[in-house]
């Protein structure tokens, strides 16, 4: 078992203890999201892959507190935010702006890219190290322009 997925479930039954029925019922979520990969694939996930598991499930309650925010349903809103943040906790520290840009022009150079065709080369090599680390939508995009002006 994975070092993140033993945390995990650690937290779960620390939760059980504690009588915490909001973080627990987030924790069970994500162990759902995780054991589901791992039966649907037949295998054991690594703390990577359960980190975009977790990333993912991040990127679904963002997207559904801004829209109870516009709809003006702030109590559900509210119940998003308090997810997002039991969820955060099991993600590694973001990387600095500065570490961003220089894991990707250590990309850029491991790979040999010298246009846009070679975007998935560089994408392919830095997704691992930057999952829940970064915006990977702007690190594309950044290196779409970077890969452009070679």
């Amino acid at each position: 078992m994975s070092a993140l997925k033993e945390r995990i479930t650690e937290d779960m039954k620390t939760a059980m203890r504690a009588k915490d029925k909001a973080r627990l019922g987030v924790i069970r979520m994500a162990l759902a999201a995780i054991k589901q990969r791992e039966v649907d694939e037949r295998i054991a996930l690594d703390d990577t892959q359960i980190t975009a598991i977790i990333d993912k499930m991040i990127k679904q309650r963002r997207d559904s507190f801004s829209q109870f925010e516009d709809a003006g349903r702030d109590e559900l809103a509210a119940i998003e935010t308090a997810e997002i943040a039991v969820l955060q906790d099991y993600m590694p520290p973001a990387m600095s702006d500065n570490d961003i840009a220089a894991a990707i022009d250590k990309a850029i150079a491991d790979t040999g890219a010298g246009s846009i065709k070679d975007m998935g080369k560089v994408m392919s090599l830095l997704k691992p190290q930057l999952q829940g680390r970064a915006d990977l939508g702007a690190v594309g995009s950044t290196i779409k322009q970077k890969l452009t002006a070679l």
